[in-house]
């Protein structure tokens, strides 16, 4: 375990030990839950995996006969 240090006004340090010491914990243990959430926090490759496996799962089939043909590709009906 790594310890840190962390300088801060003493009037903060006074009012987070009052603010701690009613919730029955220590500043240190309030310090390291922030660090834990905030560190696990998504990186952005995970965000964009997670967004492509969503994606992906959202895709209720795909099959290679549901290809348009070339003459729907290039069809201008649907253009106005």
């Amino acid at each position: 375990m790594k310890n840190i240090t962390v300088s801060i006004d003493d009037e903060i340090h006074r009012r987070a030990r009052i603010k701690a010491a009613e919730r029955d914990t220590s500043v240190s243990a309030v310090v390291r839950e922030f660090l834990i959430d905030w560190s696990g926090e998504e990186t952005e490759f995970e965000r964009l995996k997670r967004l492509q496996n969503e994606t992906l799962n959202a895709i209720d089939r795909f099959r290679a006969g549901d290809r348009l043909s070339r003459d729907d590709i290039h069809s201008r009906d649907g253009i106005r």
